[in-house]
């Protein structure tokens, strides 16, 4: 697949080493689920749920795992606390023209 969260990201140096800004992917997912212009599926994640198992099961891949936490606005951990709702964008190739 195409489409790699850290395609877009930007370098920043510091005195102390090198760190990346936030993909600009992530605003772009952000935005097209609030304005409707990406579709979402919602669910309340269980105990033990993980994003790259639901991205797994969603899209066949689960380094995909980063659109449904962008989607969802929930950060970068794998693992999300039993009960958090979230938004699974349905049309991957529709993210990747999106985006593009």
């Amino acid at each position: 697949m195409a489409l790699n969260r850290y395609t877009r990201t930007s370098q920043l140096a510091s005195a102390d080493g090198l760190f990346y800004a936030t993909p600009a992917y992530i605003n772009v997912i952000r935005s097209g689920i609030q304005n409707g212009n990406i579709g979402y599926k919602t669910e309340i994640t269980t105990f033990r749920a993980r994003l790259d198992h639901i991205a797994a099961r969603e899209y066949g891949d689960g380094r995909l795992w980063w659109i449904i936490a962008a989607a969802s606005g929930i950060g970068w951990g794998l693992q999300v606390p039993q009960g958090t709702n979230i938004k699974i964008p349905d049309d991957i190739e529709k993210i990747i023209a999106f985006v593009g």
